[in-house]
């Protein structure tokens, strides 16, 4: 019954405002029908009645005109009370809606004025009563608690529903940051694993042609050797590109896309950076462990990008990788020995990306970074990424 009532409310909305005005009437009239009762003085009915159907066609434009229909509606309680009616509850029902409505559709101090204001004429209207004279409760204290009441009760609902309201666009909103926030987020790791893929595969393609072409007269077997080792280099440029940019198509099947690289494909990497001359040692202490896949390719990309750095702003032929292992902690250490290096990509210049991703890689895994020359001479990029012991087992 309760939700068929609320769908007739919605669908039919004319239907249920004219119900309950003849409704609020007919409860009016039972209001002059009491003071008929028990008045000895009996008032005359029609006028009461007259004023009643005049307060309650007043309130159809109590939503547009909230203070027009208050005011309406209380000179006509007023008159009633003048006429020798018992201001009930019943019979100032239409002043009641009225007030109630003008507390929801306008600000505070318009409210609790305008409240004051009807208040004040029902007690000027029950001291100029004579049947009423021996029972100021009857004739001033009840009306007026009653128009103060209707007030604090609408100002009440009107505040809740503006509560309700901030609520909710304080909550599109958060949920717009946090979309924002993912996007930017998704966008970051984008962009730094498109910046690793083509500054690695593209930096060693570049150094394999330089090489290529100064072996060419003094070496050509050489330089043939590392020619035909360039089309493996932009094989895998073509692959984990094409498994990046799959991440960007939803609709997509990724089946087909190659699994993102970790540490088991190191050895592949140092054997690609010997093809420009670049000699790599790698040093692994500690019990090996099986890594998440974020933590896995984190390391690699890191790897990847200091080895990148040193075989495009280093002089030196030599690095040094070193991975340890604790029970809590993955640390990297990429070095080379050498005082004339010159590492482009350092925040201070300005002049790339590479570290600044490096940094957001660890940061992103929890852990810290650290770059910068070594005092021994060289550069040094040294890492710590947590472990998780719980998910993380010895490698097989």
């Amino acid at each position: 019954m309760s939700t068929s009532w609320q769908r007739r409310a919605v669908t039919r909305p004319k239907t249920v405002e004219a119900v309950t005005l003849v409704l609020l009437f007919a409860v009016t009239v039972l209001g002059v029908v009491v003071t008929r009762a028990v008045v000895s003085d009996t008032p005359p009915v029609w006028p009461g009645v007259a004023l009643a159907a005049v307060a309650c066609a007043a309130l159809r434009l109590r939503r547009d005109r909230p203070l027009h229909v208050l005011a309406t509606t209380t000179l006509c309680t007023m008159g009633q009370g003048a006429l020798g009616y018992l201001l009930t509850p019943g019979l100032m029902g239409p002043l009641l809606v009225a007030q109630y409505s003008t507390s929801l559709h306008t600000s505070r101090r318009t409210t609790w004025n305008s409240a004051l204001t009807a208040a004040a004429g029902m007690v000027v209207t029950g001291l100029l009563v004579p049947s009423f004279r021996n029972s100021p409760v009857l004739t001033t204290v009840n009306p007026a608690a009653w128009v103060l009441l209707s007030a604090a009760l609408g100002a009440y609902v009107r505040v809740r529903r503006e509560y309700a309201v901030a609520r909710a666009e304080h909550a599109d909103r958060q949920r717009e940051e946090e979309a924002r926030h993912r996007v930017i987020q998704e966008r970051m790791r984008i962009a730094r694993e498109l910046h690793d893929v083509v500054a690695h595969h593209l930096t060693l393609a570049d150094a394999q042609a330089g090489t290529a072409a100064h072996l060419s007269r003094t070496h050509p077997d050489q330089a043939f050797e590392i020619i035909a080792r360039l089309p493996e280099t932009t094989a895998a440029a073509l692959r984990e590109l094409k498994a990046t940019v799959g991440l960007l198509r939803q609709d997509n099947d990724t089946a087909d896309l190659a699994p993102a690289p970790g540490l088991q494909q190191l050895p592949d990497l140092v054997d690609a950076c010997s093809t420009v001359g670049l000699v790599v040692s790698v040093t692994v202490e500690g019990q090996p462990l099986r890594l998440t896949p974020v933590l896995d390719l984190t390391a690699y990309r890191i790897i990847q990008e200091a080895l990148t750095n040193v075989a495009k702003h280093a002089a030196t032929r030599t690095a040094q990788v070193r991975l340890a292992y604790t029970p809590h902690y993955l640390t990297l250490t990429i070095t080379n020995d050498t005082a004339s290096d010159r590492p482009a990509t350092t925040p201070a210049t300005g002049g790339g990306f590479g570290l600044l991703g490096m940094r957001e890689r660890a940061a992103a895994a929890g852990g810290t970074f650290h770059a910068g020359h070594r005092p021994q001479g060289g550069f040094e990029v040294a890492c710590a990424l947590p472990l998780n012991s719980n998910d993380e087992s010895p490698a097989t």
